[in-house]
């Protein structure tokens, strides 16, 4: 069953007086449940295709389709409620709060989504003991390895239940043991049936995943890689 489907994404920036394409008539399909690393050089657009599916950004032309729904018939406010409900962010610098534990950094975006406090925290924990911090959860960042910075954006993102796990070079800042770590982690979520895309800047890492897109200059050169 396809979740998401990208039919010629094409994402055009205007420096000055030049129009660079960062994405030139993308088509993907994902299915539910599958594990997707998207991969490439610098400035291949790995990361505005990231941004696009996950509706973080808009594409010049072209469509994005999440559970067949055409996202460009959203409005602003039901894309943000839609992508609250639906996806979860990993994000490469982590994007912890200073002065908030692990379990705060978790049960804060679900207080976001109105769920009540016992019940976000009951979830929150979950999560973290799910990614292997559930001794962890009354530790601020500043007493957490880079791994374990991680492993607490991976539960915040995933603690709500999202149906697609989004993270965007996610292993960049991370020493090998721990980047195995959560690619472990990804695997076990595809598992589950969670639907996972990744951006990946070591090919080793990529090919944990069940298939690689590969990227250069904005299109796709590889589906298989």
């Amino acid at each position: 069953m396809t979740i998401i489907k990208a039919e010629k994404l094409t994402k055009t920036y205007q420096m000055g007086d030049i129009q660079v394409k960062a994405l030139e008539q993308v088509d993907l399909e994902v299915e539910k449940a599958e594990f997707v690393s998207i991969m490439g050089p610098s400035g291949s657009g790995k990361s505005t295709l990231m941004h696009i599916l996950g509706l973080l950004d808009n594409p010049t032309s072209g469509e994005v389709y999440i559970d067949g729904e055409k996202t460009s018939d959203l409005g602003e406010k039901k894309k943000a409620d839609f992508r609250l409900k639906k996806i979860g962010f990993v994000f490469q610098f982590y994007s912890l709060l200073k002065g908030f534990d692990s379990l705060e950094q978790v049960v804060l975006p679900q207080i976001l989504e109105d769920k009540p406090k016992e019940k976000a925290e009951g979830k929150a924990r979950e999560a973290l003991e799910k990614v292997g911090l559930g001794d962890r959860i009354n530790h601020s960042p500043s007493e957490l390895s880079g791994g374990q910075r991680q492993r607490v954006a991976v539960a915040r993102a995933i603690a709500g239940n999202p149906d697609i796990l989004i993270a965007d070079e996610s292993t960049s800042q991370l020493d090998t043991e721990s980047s195995a770590e959560i690619m472990k982690l990804y695997r076990e979520f595809a598992e589950e049936g969670q639907t996972v895309i990744t951006v990946n800047h070591e090919e080793e890492l990529g090919q944990k995943a069940d298939r690689t897109i590969w990227l250069e200059d904005g299109k796709i050169k590889d589906r298989n890689r």
